[in-house]
């Protein structure tokens, strides 16, 4: 029996933020409990290995319902599961998401986590780079670096959106989000910059932070009331690890909504119809769910200066030696090096749309776990939804922690998303048809001139449209009956439990979920010490 004062469950984006604040107090014995391995695989350093990781051991094998206002097509839905989670297997872009989005949390009752309130847990631990000044910090762990290197295609990109229109912004993250712009990324000296290598290796050699990988969590236990502790397996033997201060579910999205409902703490009914013991009636566990779906469109390229085709083993070498020597070249390249936040409408309160561009030529195929290369030299647009009004949720398939959860993001449920993404198709084929582009684009591939009418566009986002890879929302924070936890995090009617990390946030943010999920852990940390107001 081991007895710690705090248990984290899950060493991704927010438990390592957690593990490194709590543990800073010698006072404190903390136990982060990671299911995967060790982080030290090359592919989780070199920037571009990223690309080579899906549906590997780095990953959560997950896949998604059929989804029914999509022709029923199932999606590929990983989640990291490596020290550093998802951070470690991302494509590395810094984006904060819009001050409205946080504006809007604070207006529906998370009092403490508006915009003025959270930027200074997304500047304490940042190290940028380029930027300082009323939106960066300069001398945090986590540093957040320009792109070494951008291809032709992504600066012509750039271009071409401020010739339709679109502003160009230095910063995203700053005083304006709209605007085209180069990516910041989390790198350091041209390596990936990682949750686990900014705030978890550093301190590795802490007294009383105990790190242990390849254990996973299989339920959290409760008496009377209160969390004391978290049953786990670790080589082929089931341990537990008692609280004596708190319980911290750190595991995202999607496993720590599984593990809560595994523990019997979820809706009732269920709970029940799978055969696990309810333990405290939660209707809110599991619910909620939000994800961001992309529409995407190929263009064949005049010339062979993308990035497709370098990863052929001649070529790839070649690139290795490159990256080894100096840092430099297409083994640096975060691929999505270029994008843009746009409005979909007026009428919208702050841009919903954003656009990636890749200078790679893949689709991505129906319940596959990687993008297929198309042969030959070609670009790929991508515009994202990124305030989905569609929900889902994620429900026990069994009561047996080895059978994966049933994760339903439920996908233009409502018009309103559909119409948004008609809209950012839109958007994408006037970029890609300015001047900017002339000389460099062929013709269009995907979806091809077939494709005109509203009605024709519907049809090809139903049968290609695919996740963007940023589940949240299924613990929500707030007030109402389908709160999971209160604005302190704290998990409604139990003692000694918190949820911190991507899950709890109530609506979507604007944009990638990495940093968000960074800042969710610092102020949680913050809230656990005493050192904020909620």
């Amino acid at each position: 029996m081991s007895r710690y004062t705090y248990v984290i469950v899950g060493a991704g984006a927010a438990g390592c933020v957690l593990a490194n604040r709590l543990s800073a107090d010698p006072r404190h014995r903390v136990l982060l409990l990671e299911a995967g391995a060790r982080d030290r695989h090359p592919l989780l350093k070199i920037p571009a290995g990223f690309s080579m990781l899906m549906g590997t051991k780095a990953n959560w094998i997950f896949n998604t319902a059929p989804q029914k206002h999509l022709n029923n097509r199932t999606m590929f839905l990983p989640q990291g599961k490596a020290l550093g989670g998802s951070t470690s297997v991302n494509a590395m872009l810094y984006i904060r998401g819009n001050r409205l989005d946080y504006d809007e949390w604070a207006d529906l009752g998370c009092t403490g986590w508006s915009y003025d309130e959270v930027l200074p847990y997304f500047i304490k631990h940042e190290r940028n780079e380029r930027l300082a000044d009323e939106f960066h910090g300069t001398d945090g762990e986590l540093n957040v670096a320009d792109q070494v290197q951008h291809n032709p295609t992504s600066q012509a990109f750039v271009r071409a959106a401020q010739q339709v229109g679109i502003p160009r912004t230095d910063d995203p993250n700053g005083a304006s989000q709209e605007g085209v712009f180069f990516h910041q990324v989390t790198q350091r000296n041209a390596r990936r910059e990682s949750a686990s290598t900014a705030f978890l290796h550093p301190v590795l050699d802490r007294p009383n932070l105990t790190v242990l990988t390849g254990a996973d969590a299989q339920k959290v236990l409760v008496e009377r009331g209160r969390a004391v502790g978290v049953r786990y397996r670790r080589r082929g033997k089931d341990e537990v690890a008692y609280a004596d201060g708190e319980v911290i579910l750190s595991a995202g999205a999607i496993n720590t909504p599984r593990l809560l409902l595994l523990s019997g703490i979820g809706p009732a009914d269920e709970l029940a119809a799978v055969g696990v013991d309810v333990v405290h009636a939660l209707p809110g566990v599991g619910r909620n769910l939000r994800d961001q779906l992309e529409v995407y469109i190929t263009r064949e390229a005049a010339q062979p200066i993308t990035y497709s085709g370098e990863n052929r083993p001649h070529r790839a070498a070649l690139h290795a030696l490159e990256y080894g020597l100096y840092r430099t070249g297409p083994a640096t390249a975060t691929i999505t090096e270029a994008g843009a936040f746009v409005s979909s409408s007026p009428e919208v309160r702050s841009p919903d749309v954003q656009l990636h561009f890749l200078p790679a030529y893949v689709v991505w195929k129906d319940g596959a776990q990687q993008a297929e290369k198309i042969p030959g030299h070609g670009v790929t647009l991508l515009a994202c939804n990124v305030r989905p009004t569609s929900s889902g949720s994620v429900t026990l398939a069994s009561a047996d922690p080895n059978v994966p959860p049933i994760v339903d993001p439920n996908y233009m449920e409502t018009p309103e998303d559909m119409d948004v993404a008609v809209e950012g198709f839109k958007i994408m084929r006037e970029v890609l048809a300015a001047p900017a582009f002339k000389g460099i684009l062929k013709e269009e591939r995907l979806p091809g001139d077939s494709v005109r009418t509203d009605s024709e566009i519907r049809d090809f986002i139903r049968a290609w449209g695919k996740t963007d890879y940023h589940p949240v929302g299924s613990c929500k924070m707030g007030v109402d009956d389908l709160a999971v936890v209160d604005p302190e995090l704290r998990v409604h009617g139990l003692e000694g439990l918190r949820v911190i990390d991507s899950s709890v946030m109530p609506t979507i943010i604007s944009g990638n979920t990495q940093a968000p999920s960074m800042m969710i852990g610092e102020k949680g940390a913050a809230l656990i010490l005493g050192e904020s107001r909620a």
